[in-house]
């Protein structure tokens, strides 16, 4: 006669091996932590350390705290779902790199350090899933591109458009149409705002504007208005 047995469980790691995947799970946060504490970003070290044991504790958990549940299902109500608490995870890190986010203006800050937060957690659960090979290259591939800061401004540089601030400085009491009515002939340059101020305190009439152009071109184009005689000076910020 057959004999029906229980489900066979796989060898299970113990309690030493699970803890060296939490040590390895802060280790790689807080490398991708180190990266943002040192570019003085909000989330730093401490938070990406903190995201990758929680996220590492939680997948532990989830996948081998409920063992003694695990056995057919005809032979038992419960439903075992490893599943359920990194999914949960990832959801609750979403609200947390939300808090990393920044509006200042027109401008957004914090969402490189919200992504870096939730890849940390991902490095922390596929750590405590054993999937050691796979995080540490999740972690190298980030940090390579964390670095790429410098290589995107140069491309940027080259081959886009540049915003700046411009003040262009005239006589005190002289007329200023003519050099705006110049600005609007620079080729290849959009003129997005345009403020004119009398500073009677240092004896000029400044004209104010934000200047979109290629940046390589910016200043060539600007030497054709700082070379008119009305023109004292012109300062691109």
């Amino acid at each position: 006669m057959l004999e029906v047995t229980g489900p066979v469980l796989p060898d299970l790691p113990n309690a030493w091996e699970l803890s060296g995947r939490l040590i390895l799970a802060a280790f790689l946060g807080g490398l991708i932590g180190l990266e943002r504490e040192l570019r003085d970003h909000p989330s730093g070290l401490r938070t990406h350390i903190s995201v990758a044991i929680g996220a590492a504790l939680f997948g532990i958990t989830s996948a081998y705290a409920f063992t003694e549940f695990i056995s057919l299902r005809n032979d038992n109500n419960y439903q075992v779902d490893v599943t359920r608490i990194a999914s949960q995870v990832v959801v609750g890190v979403g609200f947390l790199g939300g808090g990393a986010i920044i509006k200042q203006g027109n401008n957004v800050r914090g969402l490189t350090s919200a992504a870096g937060l939730w890849v940390s957690a991902a490095v922390g659960l596929a750590v405590a899933l054993g999937m050691y090979i796979e995080a540490s290259v999740a972690t190298a591939v980030l940090l390579t591109s964390l670095g790429l800061k410098a290589p995107i401004r140069w491309l940027r540089v080259r081959f886009s458009d540049l915003r700046a601030s411009v003040v262009i400085a005239i006589e005190l009491d002289a007329d200023p149409s003519g050099v705006i009515t110049a600005l609007g002939t620079l080729p290849g340059t959009i003129i997005r705002s345009l403020i004119v101020k009398r500073r009677e305190d240092e004896g000029f009439t400044a004209i104010e504007l934000e200047i979109e152009s290629r940046h390589e071109l910016l200043n060539t184009r600007l030497d054709a208005i700082e070379n008119r005689p009305d023109v004292l000076s012109v300062t691109v910020m």
